[in-house]
Formats: structure tokens, C-alpha cells, sequence
């Protein structure tokens, strides 16, 4: 973990869950992160528990349905550290509806904060490491962009994009010395699956078409974006790692 030492990584959507657990870990392997949150009032804890590792940490109001605010936070986070390493691009919402159901509200919505988002933080961050010459994007997709799941037309399209996003980003920015990668997680336990897996029917839905038998912790996508986020995986670039448990291998 050494070759991260003196390292900055901007985690978005990093008050809960998957997010907060990415920051944590790239924390303990010695980066200093700037933390995207949608309330800067509300971190949940992580910049203290950041802190305690003895990590710097910087706190962003960062708002995916903003633009300025994405830019705003971008910038303040260089500023502050002098650069960015690594970039956790981790927004994410799904308001469930049927297909014939879904209003304009959701779907703008949906595609604002998680494609659009994900495509204009990659872009603010994209051009200051490109500028370096070095950097490590890591978007978060999900198992929803290659399965079809009831009521999440819109989520299941917009994680399909940022697989494709993924590719072309990294096409383009490779030779610049920029890694863009994915992760595709399948459910996790976080506060956002919470209610889903709390119903004993669904959850048991879930895991029966997990073949490793149990349904991840946000500990499990961490350690993939870790990796995915240092020098050691240098020669991957354009990929989408499915966190499932092998159900999309079924």
C-alpha cells in the first residue's frame, strides 16, 4: 500500500454506504480524500472516522443535480490538495416504477444524477489529470446494467451507459496516462437496499440467484475500487469488474 502514500482522491456520494466505505478504505491504504457530499451538513461520520486514520480530509458540497456545484467542488478539492489522484465517481439513485408508470420527474431525475453527473464529474476531474498526465477513474455502474430488474428501467439504463462511458472515456484518455475503469456491483447491504432486502421474500429472491450464497457488504466494491485505483492495476483500462457473486455469470 506504500505506492499510495501522499495520494488525493475525490469520492462522491461519500456520506453512506458504498461511497463512505471506498473513502474509509482508500483512507487505510494511506490517500487523502476529498469527500463529494449531496449535504455537507450530514457526512455520517466519515470525515471523523477518516481523521482517526490520520488522513487529511476535505468535505464538499456536492450536489449531482448542480453543475456548479460539481465544478465548485472539483476545483476547491485541487486547490486545496494541489491535485487529484483518483477519482471514485459514485452517484447513484433509483426510483422504482414500472416502465408504463415512470413520470418525466423520475426519469430526468435519474439520468441528471446518475449519467449526467457521473459524465461532467469525470469530465471536471478528467482535464486536471490529463494535465498531469496520470490519474485513476473509478465509475460506479452496477449488475443493473447487465440484467434486466423489475421496476428499474431508467436505473438499469442510466448503469448501462456509464458501463459504455467507461470505455470511451478510457479510449480517450489512456494515452494521456488516465485509467478509466468500473465497478458493477450487484445488491449491497447499505442503507439504500436496506428496506428492499428487509422484505425475508425479496431477499431470499435475491440470494438464491447469487451462487456464492449471500448478498455483499460495501466493503466487497471497496476493495475492488482500491484496487482498481492504484498503480498495480495500471494495464487495466476501459473495464467493467462485475461485484455479483457470479449472477450474471448463471
Amino acid at each position: 500500500m506504500a505506492e499510495f502514500d501522499g495520494q488525493v482522491a475525490l469520492v462522491t456520494g461519500a456520506a453512506r454506504g458504498i461511497g463512505r466505505a471506498c473513502a474509509v478504505a482508500l483512507a487505510k491504504a494511506g490517500v487523502d480524500i476529498a469527500l463529494g457530499l449531496r449535504d455537507i451538513g450530514s457526512d455520517s461520520g466519515a470525515v471523523a472516522e477518516i481523521e482517526a486514520l490520520g488522513r487529511r480530509v476535505l468535505p464538499l458540497q456536492m450536489d449531482f443535480t448542480s453543475l456548479g456545484q460539481i465544478r465548485a467542488a472539483v476545483d476547491t478539492a485541487h486547490a486545496h490538495f494541489g491535485k487529484i489522484d483518483i477519482l471514485v465517481n459514485n452517484p447513484g439513485l433509483a426510483p422504482a416504477n414500472l416502465a408504463v408508470d415512470v413520470t418525466e420527474e423520475d426519469y430526468d431525475l435519474t439520468v441528471d444524477v446518475n449519467l449526467k453527473g457521473t459524465f461532467f464529474t469525470a469530465q471536471a476531474v478528467g482535464r486536471l489529470m490529463i494535465g498531469r498526465g496520470y490519474g485513476r477513474i473509478v465509475n460506479l455502474s452496477s449488475q443493473a446494467g447487465f440484467v434486466a430488474l423489475p421496476l428499474e428501467s431508467i436505473y438499469c439504463m442510466t448503469k448501462a451507459a456509464i458501463a459504455h462511458l467507461t470505455k470511451c472515456l478510457a479510449v480517450e484518455w489512456g494515452p494521456s496516462g488516465v485509467t478509466v475503469n468500473a465497478v458493477a456491483p450487484t445488491f449491497i447491504r447499505t442503507p439504500g437496499t436496506e428496506p428492499w432486502l428487509a422484505d425475508p421474500e425479496f431477499a431470499a429472491d435475491v440470494v438464491s440467484r447469487i451462487p456464492v450464497g449471500y448478498v455483499g457488504e460495501p466493503e466487497d466494491v471497496a476493495s475492488a475500487v482500491v484496487y482498481l485505483a492504484s498503480p498495480a492495476a495500471r494495464m487495466i483500462n476501459g473495464a467493467t469488474l462485475l461485484i455479483d457473486g457470479g449472477w450474471t455469470a448463471r
